[in-house]
This record gives structure tokens, C-alpha cells and sequence, in this order.
């Protein structure tokens, strides 16, 4: 994949291109269901299916909210980060439904595939949703390090590299981050 074929792409789309929409997917798959897998590893098995799940659902998110209105993505690094956002979003409420499950709330949306990309902890993760909620109204640029790293699987390089900040000062957020989040993970007794 060019980056400045996707950059290329995500331009017209933001300038409200139809066809841009379509013929981003093959430019971004492979590298979205990459991240998706390793973000996934570890977790219930079946991955690969998981993986796919979690990047298809991720894209139907990103293209729908941009088929309501033009998506605003100023380059390949900010539709990396929506994406890693959708991501995020999509294990969270994958997580809240599992806890409802646990608690006998059983109805399912027809074509929902929220079972194929449900982590095994849903407490943990709804725990670190939170804290990483109180993370960014005081850090918002660690968060978003968060965010990529956990929610999208990218190395911290990668996650630099797209935030627009030293692979240093990355790793300087990474660790302050993963202390403030595991101190705020433990106070609430979720770790």
C-alpha cells in the first residue's frame, strides 16, 4: 500500500468523492486486519474470523459516519486513529453486552457480530475505557497513544509516527500512560 495513494484517497473523501469511499477499503484492509489481529491475540480462540469481524465492522463505522457527511481525515494518520477509535468503540459495547449476557439480557440485534470480537475480560476492558477517559481530560495525547496501542494494536513507533511525535517522547507517554492507568486501574480495584 502507497501512503500517498491513501493519502490520495482520504483527500477526496474528505472533499465529498463517492467513489474515494469505495476504493479506500483495498488500500487499507491488509493493514487495518493486521492490527486488528494483533490486538486480538491472546484473546478467545478463532482469532483470524475475530479479526475480520472487528476490521469490517470498524470500516462499516468509518464509511457510514463519512456517508452522512464528507469524512474529515487529514491524511493517512488521522483515518488510522478514527479507525483505532471505531475499534475501541466496537470492544467496548462488544464488552457492556457481554456483561449484560452475564446479567440475563440475552437479545442480540439480527446481522450483530459483536460475538465474534468480544475480548475474554469484559470488566477489564470497560475498567480501562473509564480510566482512559480520565487519562485524556488530562493527557489527551497519551491517551490517543493509548488508544492506538491498546484498541489498534500499532507498536509504539507506528502510534508515533501517526501522532505526529518523536518515537522518544512516545515512549516517555507509553510509560507514563501504562503507570497512571495501572495506579487508576488498581485504586478501582480492577486490575
Amino acid at each position: 500500500m502507497s501512503r500517498g495513494e491513501v493519502t490520495r484517497v482520504l483527500k477526496a473523501a474528505s472533499q465529498g468523492d463517492p467513489e474515494a469511499a469505495e476504493s479506500l477499503l483495498p488500500l487499507v484492509y491488509d493493514e487495518l486486519r493486521r492490527l486488528a489481529a494483533r490486538r486480538l491475540a491472546g484473546e478467545a480462540p478463532g482469532q483470524t474470523l475475530q479479526a475480520t469481524a472487528l476490521v469490517h465492522e470498524a470500516y462499516l463505522r468509518l464509511v457510514e459516519s463519512g456517508a452522512r457527511e464528507a469524512p474529515q481525515w487529514d491524511g493517512r494518520g488521522h483515518f488510522f486513529a478514527a479507525a483505532a477509535e471505531a475499534m475501541r468503540r466496537i470492544l467496548i459495547e462488544s464488552a457492556r453486552r457481554r456483561l449484560s449476557l452475564k446479567r440475563g439480557g440475552g437479545r442480540t440485534r439480527e446481522g450483530d457480530v459483536s460475538h465474534l470480537v468480544t475480548p475474554e475480560r469484559p470488566e477489564q476492558i470497560l475498567a480501562l475505557d473509564e480510566a482512559l477517559g480520565r487519562l485524556a481530560a488530562g493527557d489527551p495525547e497519551a491517551a490517543e497513544l493509548v488508544k492506538l496501542r491498546y484498541f489498534a494494536g500499532f507498536t509504539n513507533a507506528e502510534a508515533a509516527a501517526l501522532l505526529g511525535m518523536s518515537p522518544r517522547k512516545a515512549d516517555q507517554a507509553w510509560a507514563y500512560a501504562r503507570a497512571w492507568l495501572r495506579e487508576e486501574l488498581d485504586d478501582d480495584g480492577a486490575a
